[in-house]
């Protein structure tokens, strides 16, 4: 399921996923989520296995790009490692393409060579994204980023260059914070 639109009970729902994976880790407020959806910034997806949330995304519109941001992904801690991640994200690479008319998808892991996050990296390039060499150094967050693509049309003129990537990221952001 895609929201486009704030929705309490479906945050209720979701927020335990979101909290358990970003929670102390860069997750954003709530209210900077609800100014989002105000400002029209974002979708919010939702994983459902027998009834249950078992997965959610948080994705970000990137005009000048025609992309979508991967802010967040999360799996239920304890189904993890069972194909769900990678299911959620088919889903929305789906979404993407034929209902939003999204040509690509673009997110930023963080780049310090540790084995959590060289995982991340390992997870996405399964997934088909792309990982570029450029790495952005942030002024509010110590940890340096970089940027991912996936092309999911054929007619994606989508640089692969990073630091061009960063600009249209580092826009959603400001966007995104500013009430």
């Amino acid at each position: 399921m895609t929201f486009n639109q704030w929705d309490d009970h479906v945050w209720e729902l979701v927020s335990p996923i979101y909290d358990q994976a970003f929670e102390g880790k860069g997750a954003k407020p709530k209210k900077i989520i609800r100014n989002m959806f105000q400002k029209q910034l974002c979708y919010l997806h939702i994983g459902l296995d027998d009834g249950r949330v078992t997965a959610m995304a948080l994705t970000g519109i990137l005009k000048e790009a025609n992309s979508l941001l991967i802010d967040y992904l999360a799996v239920k801690e304890e189904l993890r490692g069972q194909g769900m991640g990678r299911h959620m994200l088919e889903y929305i690479e789906k979404w993407a393409r034929n209902t939003g008319n999204y040509n690509s998808l673009i997110l930023e892991v963080e780049a310090y060579k540790t084995s959590e996050n060289q995982a991340r990296v390992t997870f996405w390039e399964r997934c088909g994204f792309v990982l570029t060499e450029y790495i952005h150094q942030y002024i509010w967050v110590p940890e340096p980023y970089q940027a991912m693509y996936k092309k999911i049309t054929s007619d994606t003129k989508l640089s692969s260059d990073g630091k061009i990537l960063f600009t249209y990221i580092g826009q959603f952001h400001k966007e995104s914070f500013q009430q």
